[in-house]
């Protein structure tokens, strides 16, 4: 017999699955236990052993039985939940939103529900999908559903019979441009390299965003909105007048804006709807107060309308104090953006977007696009130059300046036993292998920084894979030139190589590269917070050991560079010389007694000319040598002299026509690169030594750890590095004992007798330096990375490869009207005393170009913030070494105990946020060391 029981269940079961059954309240109510009363039914309370048998269970175990599949577990999830299923209905709940879109709104409303749009709006910017933002408008989804096919058709109301409402008027104006808006925003960040609903969503739910719609119907929707503004001004109210005005035309330079990113003008002109953006936010944000919201206007049952398998979601809410500080930041940001295509050099730009990508907080995802889309749009960098043009600037910079192997002429060799065009061939052949891994360099800056720091990884093994290409290429190219060897005395390790070595210029500036991903990768694990406080010794040391070894490569450039600069002084004075003597004799005898010659194993081969071209030309590098680019403005024909108008923008690029200008260039990139390693070195040393002296006085302690080792650790940490050839990963062994502070100090020189005294003791069965040696060895590096912060600020935007982005800072830089002095060292020492006194502030020079204040930063502003960020953390080590740190080295020097220094001394190491809140930089965790005063120190 069937319990009574179980015929009810099975009745219930029945009623749901009925299509006649209105009365779904019972879903709802609360579920009546199971009757324990029935004969047949003999209950056991089984709490307990199910208890402890959990507790016998290991963390991460799990009991499933065979037959319970994944289907059958999807299958258990109740239709009827209302967090899972969005078609269930509350008692009382219609399917349908209810609101009705043809109701008359006032002008106060309609200001809300546009304010409320602004703010889902930069939701959406932020990441948020569309079905929580801006597609839970009721009078949005009315527009766009279903898909009208001309702009008559998109109305909140379709085959409207009776004239609409002007406010209605108003509002659907503003939301045509809204919606054409999201379809422009869309189509960039899909066209780039992003990263689906990690940083941005782009799924519309197949609704049409009017991406049909011409933007010039829309806008001149806005402009009629505007007239019937105005022609309701005395019925509505100045105030409303304007704040309704100011966030039309906000919509139409938002519209203009990106209209003329798709046309591609010049860079001032594509900047000025940006700058119109911002001057109406800023009128804006002064007509507070006249909103009236209406909430009832947003509705989450529009998710159930959407093409989407994700459960039912809130709406995204953000205050509108918010939404205008991100709204700034967009423009501000945009501005900055479009400043890129004043190209300089290609190390400015690529200081440019390095430290416009570094910025906090980070530009928005459409920023970030829109960045590259203006550098590699249609593989067209920056809207007119080549990859080759931009690869041969940066070899021409780093490894080759006015060398034979970029000279263009090449190319116009055909005879295939010629020399040159075996250059050329080679030359090509190595630019297809290099092109993408350069490219990729921007392209993986443009990322959000955890990506940034994943991509690098692998990164570095397709510029491993260059340079081993590269040194083949270079081997066949130094037959080609007859390049004899060199041998140069390194000013860092003070040692002179074995045997005379060749240039190999291809794969010393893919290795450079290379390192400098090295140290990214280091640099943003302290950004990212992925090292614990205890191996930031390891891990600062590390940086440091990839900094001594880029400044080495440098100087070994910096050598082969001289060597072939001081060949050119020879060549040309002898060719002077030649020109103007009497008789070839005495010729002879004048360039024998006042010049002294290069080298006797010197290839004395002269440097080919090159071709000189008129300012007027187009720009066509690396066809003579670029120094400068000049930009300047002028009024369009009949604007008037208020400055309200179109302008004119005239480019102008400086050639030298002599390799001079470019040696030089060359030679203060390789000094500021020399100067940044040295910087980076000195106080990755510092910081190094900080946490481990922090560590051996027991100050910092490692969190126990049983799941795993410190050398599995270590391996984690290397592990992007392990597919490196060059430089070699250090070992365990090696890694561990500088972090421990093994052989700090010694043969860094230290002197006077301070620098002598050891004292040895065992730890792990290893030599440990004396504790005060390793602070006066801290302290050291410090003093020198602080003198070399003062000569790296006074770098001027031409010397520290920050130029462009109308960020002109300090003014110095090289000119090239400047002839260069009789010896290469001294045209940088030249140079950086310019700098200098460009760069110690003081009026501008009579004649300079003055520029408006902007709302964003320039190249050489955001470079110099960062130096000075830099420079923050040095003066914080400083401090503490100085004071908390000497405090506990002198107390652990007394025999005190590490509790009772710890009563005196506090540890904290902040997080990498915390640093960049202090002002400091977030790549240099610096603990904050404080001293106390303990028990005793009070009572006295």
């Amino acid at each position: 017999m069937i319990p009574d029981d179980h015929n009810a269940a099975v009745q219930r079961e029945l009623l749901t699955l009925s299509l006649t059954n209105n009365d779904r309240n019972f879903l709802f109510e609360e579920p009546q236990a199971p009757s324990m009363s029935h004969p047949g039914i003999i209950a056991t309370n089984i709490t307990q052993k199910f208890l402890s048998a959990c507790k016998t269970l290991e963390t991460g175990e799990i009991v499933k039985d065979g037959y319970f599949t994944l289907f059958e577990a999807v299958g258990a999830l109740e239709i009827g939940d209302p967090k899972m299923d969005s078609g269930c209905l509350a008692p009382g709940e219609t399917l349908e939103e209810t609101y009705n879109v043809n109701r008359p709104l006032s002008a106060p409303e309609v200001l809300g529900i546009i304010d409320q749009l602004l703010c889902l709006e930069m939701a959406w910017h932020l990441g948020y999908p569309l079905a929580q933002t801006i597609l839970t408008s009721v009078y949005i989804e009315a527009l766009v559903e279903p898909a009208p096919a001309t702009l008559q058709e998109a109305d909140f109301v379709r085959n409207r019979k009776t004239p609409r409402d002007p406010m209605t008027t108003v509002l659907r104006a503003y939301c045509l441009g809204l919606v054409r808006t999201c379809a422009d925003v869309l189509e960039t960040i899909r066209d780039e390299l992003y990263y689906e609903e990690e940083d941005f969503v782009t799924n519309t739910y197949r609704r049409n965003l009017l991406d049909h719609i011409d933007r010039y119907e829309i806008r001149d929707e806005i402009l009629s909105a505007k007239h019937t503004l105005h022609e309701l001004r005395a019925e509505i109210g100045t105030d409303l007048t304007q704040a309704l005005s100011f966030r039309l035309e906000l919509r139409s330079a938002c519209l203009r804006a990106l209209e003329l990113i798709e046309d591609r003008g010049s860079p001032d002109s594509l900047q000025i709807p940006w700058y119109q953006m911002h001057s109406v936010w800023e009128a804006i944000l002064k007509l507070p107060g006249l909103a009236k919201e209406v909430p009832e206007a947003f509705s989450t049952k529009l998710q159930r309308k959407l093409a989407s398998s994700m459960p039912p979601r809130p709406i995204v809410t953000l205050s509108f104090d918010e939404a205008a500080k991100h709204f700034k930041k967009l423009c501000s940001d945009a501005i900055d953006a479009l400043k890129i295509l004043d190209y300089h050099d290609s190390q400015s730009l690529l200081n440019f977007v390095f430290h416009f990508q570094a910025q906090k907080p980070q530009p928005l995802v459409y920023i970030r696009c829109l960045l590259q889309n203006l550098l590699f749009k249609d593989m067209v960098l920056l809207d007119r130059l080549s990859i080759r043009q931009v690869m041969d600037d940066d070899l021409s910079i780093a490894v080759m300046p006015a060398h034979e192997l970029l000279d263009p002429n090449n190319d116009l060799v055909e005879a295939p036993h010629s020399a040159r065009f075996a250059i050329a061939h080679q030359m090509e052949l190595f630019r297809k292998r290099a092109a993408q891994a350069y490219i990729d360099i921007f392209r993986v800056l443009c990322q959000n920084r955890c990506r940034v720091r994943r991509m690098l990884c692998h990164l570095i093994q397709d510029w491993e894979q260059v340079q081993l290409d590269a040194e083949d290429i270079d081997q066949l190219l130094q037959i080609q030139i007859d390049e004899k060897p060199l041998a140069y005395q390194s000013q860092t390790t003070l040692t002179t190589g074995s045997e005379p070595g060749y240039s190999l210029p291809l794969s010393s500036w893919a290795y450079l590269y290379k390192l400098r991903l090295m140290e990214w990768i280091v640099q943003l694990g302290f950004e990212l917070e992925v090292y614990a406080p205890d191996e930031l010794a390891g891990m600062y040391w590390y940086l440091s050991h990839l900094a001594k070894t880029r400044a080495q490569h440098v100087e070994r450039i910096q050598a082969f560079t001289n060597h072939r600069f001081s060949e050119l002084r020879f060549s040309s004075s002898s060719s002077s010389t030649s020109c103007t003597s009497p008789s070839p004799s005495s010729s002879s005898s004048s360039s024998s007694s006042t010049n002294p010659g290069p080298p006797s194993s010197s290839y004395t081969k002269p440097i080919p000319a090159t071709p000189w071209i008129p300012p007027t030309q187009a720009y066509h590098p690396p066809r003579g040598w670029p120094v400068s680019i000049s930009s300047s403005s002028s009024l369009a024909p009949g604007t008037s002299m208020s400055g309200t108008g179109p302008t004119t923008t005239t480019t102008t690029y400086h050639y030298s026509t002599t390799p001079e200008a470019s040696f030089t260039r060359s030679l203060t990139y390789l000094r500021s690169t020399i100067l940044d390693a040295a910087i980076t070195w000195e106080f990755a040393d510092t910081v190094s030594v900080i946490y481990t002296l922090l560590s051996r006085l027991g100050l910092i302690t490692p969190p126990p750890r049983p799941y795993g080792t410190d050398e599995q650790r270590y391996e984690v940490r290397m592990k992007p590095f392990k597919a490196v050839s060059l430089p070699e990963v250090p070992s365990y062994t090696t890694w561990k004992g500088h972090a421990l502070g093994l052989g700090v100090g010694v043969g860094a020189g230290e002197e006077g007798e301070e620098g002598k005294e050891e004292e040895k003791g065992e730890k792990e069965g290893k030599e440990e330096e004396k504790t005060g040696q390793l602070l006066r060895f801290a302290q050291q590096a410090v003093g020198q990375a602080k003198k070399a912060f003062e000569v790296l600020e006074g770098l001027g935007e031409r010397e520290a490869f920050a130029a462009g982005g109308g960020g002109g800072g300090g003014g110095g830089g090289f000119s090239s009207s400047v002839p260069p002095t009789t010896t290469s060292g001294s045209t940088t020492t030249t140079t950086t005393t310019t700098a200098k006194e460009a760069g110690a502030g003081g009026s501008p020079r009579q004649g300079q170009q003055q520029h408006p204040p902007e709302p964003g930063k320039g190249g050489h502003k955001r470079w110099m913030e960062n130096v000075r960020r830099y420079r923050r953390s040095v003066e914080k080590a400083e401090r503490i070494l100085k004071g908390g740190i000497k405090k506990a080295v002198e107390m652990d020097a007394e025999g005190k105990t590490t509790e009772e220094i710890k009563e005196v001394v506090k540890v904290k190491v902040p997080r990498s946020e915390e640093v960049w809140d202090q002002g400091g930089h977030w790549w240099w965790i610096v603990p904050d060391v404080e001293v106390v005063a303990n028990q005793a120190q009070r009572s006295e």
